[in-house]
């Protein structure tokens, strides 16, 4: 079974937020540099379901976890 592979803007979609590419550019510059140690489930902007989406798919290692992990890298870049 293939795993299906999702973008970015299907992984805002997803979690209800804006998914076109001006909005996710503007997300990632209001919410990023989170600190090294922070869990990508617990920073403050997500609502509880967001948070618990994002931290069951990668508990899972479901289809959702690599688009995840690349989320997870861009908010905790230091730009």
């Amino acid at each position: 079974m293939e795993a299906t592979i999702h973008s970015l803007g299907n992984l805002f979609a997803q979690l209800g937020l804006s998914s076109d590419e001006l909005a996710i550019e503007n997300f990632f510059k209001t919410h990023s540099s989170l600190a090294t140690n922070d869990l990508l489930s617990d920073a403050p902007f997500w609502t509880l379901a967001q948070a618990s989406f994002l931290c069951e798919e990668i508990l899972n290692d479901a289809d959702w976890a690599e688009v995840i992990d690349q989320l997870n890298v861009k908010l905790h870049e230091k730009n």
